[in-house]
């Protein structure tokens, strides 16, 4: 009999024939991207040990890259699956939310979270896909002769690391090579939108969502309590902040949650309607991985910059408008780090996109691996 406050997407998968291999290391309360965790130590990228692996789901990723487990199983509230599978040259699915049962997982935002899977190719991330929305695995094929991709330049191909820009040339030219059709598109506003959404939902959903957790399973734990046992500087000033006078007011959560986030949803599925795309692509990260302990800033063309808005800019938005993700690898760069590409589909599109994401990894054909695996 497997613990009743097994998460559901766990039991489906243990009762389909998965064992479990261990706990992923992961950034402080999901928190974050770097994985640098003062507490139980800094997850470490295969590809090369002084870099991050991306976070918060960073341990997972770096045993799936490692070759230590086939998949894994990560959270993902606005990179947290992709992010990690982009720096570990693996594939990270975050699906509509919804489309996995939540219950039993630490929350950060109630609108924004869901599981996802991590693996080394588009057809195990189907696989556990299909176990853990409780369908039968996804069996659906596409020709990349059929796909119409939608290329959004403003704001996704902007201020890119130099071998992220080159990457994703070179894939998107392979892809209209082998007949994808590729259109440039423009998602209105994404930027302004995807901002005034962003942190006011996370924050103020994050201390009310993880209070009634701690109720909900009989954990005599305040939020102070919590506070007080956090050790990452960058977690303890966020929750700090929402304990006090600059905690996120109704008001603000309000107009994000009911106004702006329905603007931005609309914004996306104005995009996939209007040009008849199947998905948007784009770089995952605007930049590789970047050496453990750059946890406030983080170098890019020559400026420092925030570490977590800057490794979270192209995959924040699809997070705040609830459409699936996938991130695939491309390409490594000349210091051999891995780089991801990502498709992002309309909302309930998930089965779709899987499939157009495996024609897309037929193209891209990466194969390499990090020299420890």
């Amino acid at each position: 009999m497997w613990p009743e406050r097994l998460p559901p997407v766990a039991r489906a998968l243990f009762d389909a024939g998965a064992l479990l291999g261990g706990k992923g290391n992961m950034h402080e309360l999901a928190f974050g991207i770097t994985n640098n965790n003062p507490v139980t130590g800094a997850a470490r990228n295969p590809w090369n040990p002084a870099m991050i692996p991306g976070g918060s789901s960073g341990g997972v990723a770096v045993a799936v890259s490692a070759r230590m487990m086939p998949g894994g199983v990560g959270t993902d509230t606005g990179a947290s699956v992709r992010l990690p599978a982009a720096l570990c040259g693996l594939v990270g699915f975050r699906p509509t939310v919804g489309r996995y049962p939540g219950r039993g997982i630490v929350p950060v935002s109630r609108t924004r979270d869901t599981a996802g899977p991590i693996a080394r190719s588009v057809g195990d991330v189907a696989l556990l896909d299909g176990f853990m929305a409780g369908q039968r695995p996804a069996r659906e094929a596409m020709e990349v002769s059929r796909l119409r991709l939608g290329v959004p330049r403003r704001h996704f191909f902007e201020d890119l690391d130099p071998s992220v820009a080159d990457a994703a040339e070179v894939a998107l030219h392979a892809l209209g090579r082998a007949g994808a059709e590729l259109i440039e598109v423009e998602i209105r506003d994404v930027a302004g939108l995807n901002s005034a959404v962003s942190l006011p939902v996370a924050l103020y959903e994050f201390r009310i969502c993880l209070s009634q957790y701690l109720s909900e399973n009989g954990l005599d734990l305040s939020m102070r309590d919590i506070l007080d046992g956090i050790g990452s500087p960058d977690v303890r000033g966020i929750l700090e902040s929402q304990l006090g006078d600059r905690a996120v007011p109704e008001t603000a959560y309000r107009q994000a949650l009911d106004v702006d986030r329905p603007r931005l949803q609309a914004a996306y599925a104005e995009v996939f309607a209007r040009n008849e795309i199947d998905a948007v692509i784009f770089p995952t990260s605007p930049l590789p991985a970047r050496p453990v302990g750059n946890d406030e800033t983080v170098l890019i063309n020559g400026e420092n910059k925030p570490t977590f808005d800057t490794y979270i800019r192209n995959t924040d938005p699809g997070s705040n408008a609830s459409i699936p993700g996938i991130s695939l690898p491309c390409a490594t760069n000349g210091d051999g780090l891995p780089i991801g590409l990502e498709l992002d589909g309309p909302a309930g599109s998930d089965v779709r996109l899987l499939a157009v994401a495996a024609a897309v990894e037929a193209v891209l054909g990466f194969s390499e691996k990090p020299g420890i695996a």
